[in-house]
Formats: C-alpha cells, structure tokens, sequence
C-alpha cells in the first residue's frame, strides 16, 4: 500500500506534504470533477501506486480556434513532483506557442506555467493554464490541424 508521511520543515514553518499524499489528493479532486467542467484528469492505470502516468483533458475555449475541439493530454507526475514540474504532452495535435509542433510536448522553458514552476501547483493548474493560453490573444486566432489528428 501507500505509505502517508507527512514532514514538518521547521525552518519554512510548514507541513511538507509528501508526493504520494498530494497526488492522492490531485487523484479525488479529478474523480469528484474538481474542474470547472472544461478541464479533467486521471490516472492512466488506476493500479499504479506510483501515480506517474495521468491523462488530461481540455475542451478548446468558445471563440478560438480550439472552440468545439477535445484536447487530450499525457503528465507525468516523477518522482520528484510536485517539487519540480510535470512533464506534459499534448496527444491531440495543436499548433500553440509554447508546445512543440512535432510531438505535442509543453516546452518548459516557453510555457509560464512550467517556467515558473511552484510547489502549489497541481496537475489542475496546468491543465487550467493552458486552456487560458489557448484563449490569449497569440493562440486565439491560430490555424490549427486537422480535427482528431494526433502525435
């Protein structure tokens, strides 16, 4: 089973939760439909204790480019998570600033969200992020693939 530590960072003052903690937490708020309805998440394998491998999903924001599209996504939450940023990829094909054109990888160094990577953000902020990235005025009008093409 998964095993529930939690730390106290006496420097800091804080409670430090533990990866596996924060990711069962990430896990029950995606079940519940912790989105706005526009964004959800999952576990790949629902058997995976290490809860590395996650699906995203994004419906494409009304008056975009993207409006009327479903955005699939794959996260990898490692082991360091939620220290450092997950690594996300774009399934479904998208043509947006910040997401490499050849395979649907969210480039770190271009996408804010990554960039600026902080310990409170969970798999819901990113997901969140780059809905309102497509809606920005640099991605809003952009020409994108076909429907329903992937990586």
């Amino acid at each position: 089973g998964v095993v529930l530590v939690s730390y106290f960072n006496m420097a800091a003052g804080s409670c430090v939760v533990p990866r596996n903690f924060r990711l069962l937490e990430e896990l029950e708020d995606g079940q519940k439909g912790g989105g706005d309805g526009t964004i959800s998440w999952g576990l790949v394998d629902g058997e995976d204790m290490s809860m590395t491998l996650w699906n995203g999903m994004i419906f494409g924001p009304p008056r975009s480019a993207f409006e009327g599209r479903i955005y699939s996504l794959k996260i990898e939450c490692g082991d360091r998570y939620p220290d450092i940023c997950p690594n996300v990829q774009f399934i479904t094909r998208i043509n947006m600033t910040g997401v490499n054109s050849s395979n649907g990888v969210v480039e770190k160094r271009i996408s804010p969200i990554l960039s600026n990577w902080q310990r409170s953000y969970t798999i819901k902020t990113v997901l969140s992020e780059l809905k309102r990235c497509m809606s920005a005025k640099e991605n809003a009008r952009l020409p994108q693939p076909p429907e329903g093409s992937t990586y």
